[in-house]
């Protein structure tokens, strides 16, 4: 059986229980009054009576369920005029059905049988009129609730799937902007170690040419093993550095010094992807770039109350007093990114260290993988 046959048995079999219902409430209201009075009541008359009756009505009802959905009366009250004058048609519809029906069953309430259906309608529409009349509002009153229930659901639907489309809008827009802000990162870098290498060779330096262009393909092939992820691991993120790092040295040699501490319990601890090479190239920039002498950076990431520290501090110069008003793409860039990924929960400090020097500090929610992993499982 199809779920569609299914549904119609169902319906079928709800809308003759209903009928069922009404006919033993009816069934009841007219019986309990005699008993309680000491009245002898006969159950053949009153039980086949009201039962022939209500399903006569559960037999018309689809008939007024369309009659409901062709003049819905929650929409215009002039369609209740029109629900008016059906419903008088209904009732004696109804009673023509019903009055042969008890006249075969034997079951007419009368003194004395009536000589004819004539006479027998007569009778019944005398008294069941205004029966019939209230059954047939009661049946489009229930199903223009009905109606109302599914139309709130429907717009409750509607709106469930339009607040969906539009939080899964917000996060492709917001992935969208990281990833132009990442975008933006890449050739930063990327024209630097291509003009650095540019000057090797034409100081004829083949072997350290040749060494930052290895590293640079190492580089880019790391970067695109991550390029669609947000966020990687700490390990996966100072790998990557080094490897940066790395070229920088051949660009500085041994003006540049490096000092990464990490504590190894931190190692799968997510961390923006790509966000302390901007950082890093900043203290480059503003550490070497204004010093003739070597020039140490520090990278370290440690556990803060629940939070994760990392801290890019560098033995130069300092940060110059515009740029700490106004900072460059790479510490704008890296804020906006931070403050995406986790609004309140993710700060970036840039300040002078003392004697001198620049300090930049990250604090970031303290998230693992294997938190991740089991958030998923």
């Amino acid at each position: 059986m199809s779920s569609r046959v299914r549904q119609r048995v169902r319906w079928v079999a709800e809308l003759w229980l209903a009928w069922t219902a009404a006919g033993l409430f009816y069934i009841t209201q007219d019986s309990v009054p005699r008993l309680y009075r000491g009245e002898y009541v006969p159950w053949k008359y009153v039980f086949v009576g009201w039962m022939t009756g209500m399903y006569v009505c559960a037999a018309l009802t689809p008939m007024l369920l369309r009659l409901g959905n062709r003049w819905p009366i929650e929409r215009r009250i002039a369609h209740a005029w029109i629900h008016l004058g059906f419903s008088v048609v209904f009732s004696i519809a109804a009673t023509a059905i019903e009055t042969p029906l008890l006249m075969l069953l034997g079951v007419f309430p009368a003194a004395s049988p009536p000589s004819s259906v004539a006479a027998g309608l007569r009778v019944m529409l005398s008294f069941g009129l205004q029966g019939g009349i209230v059954r047939y509002w009661a049946v489009i009153a229930l199903h223009a609730v009905y109606r109302s229930q599914q139309s709130a659901k429907g717009r409750e639907r509607e709106a469930f799937e339009l607040r969906v489309q539009a939080s899964e809008l917000s996060q492709q827009l917001s992935a969208a902007q990281l990833n132009a802000l990442k975008m933006q990162l890449r050739p930063h870098f990327l024209f630097n170690t291509l003009g650095a290498i540019t000057v090797l060779v034409q100081q004829q330096e083949t072997a350290e040419a040749e060494a930052m262009v290895s590293r640079l393909a190492d580089l880019l092939r790391l970067a695109l093993d991550d390029v669609d992820a947000q966020e990687v691991p700490l390990w996966r993120e100072l790998e990557f550095l080094r490897l940066y790092l790395s070229i920088e040295e051949v660009r500085f040699r041994d003006r540049l010094r490096v000092d990464i501490a990490a504590d190894p319990g931190l190692a799968d601890a997510l961390v923006p992807h790509m966000v302390l090479q901007p950082v890093v190239e900043n203290a480059v920039r503003h550490g070497l770039g204004q010093s003739e002498g070597a020039v140490t950076i520090h990278v370290s990431a440690a556990a803060r109350q629940g939070s994760l520290a990392l801290v890019v501090s560098d033995d130069g110069p300092g940060f110059p007093p515009a740029a700490l008003q106004q900072p460059g793409i790479g510490l704008a860039n890296t804020r906006t990114r931070l403050r995406r990924l986790y609004g309140a929960g993710a700060s970036l400090l840039a300040e002078s260290a003392a004697p001198h020097g620049a300090r930049i500090t990250m604090i970031l929610p303290l998230r693992t993988t294997r938190e991740d992993a089991a958030a998923w499982a």
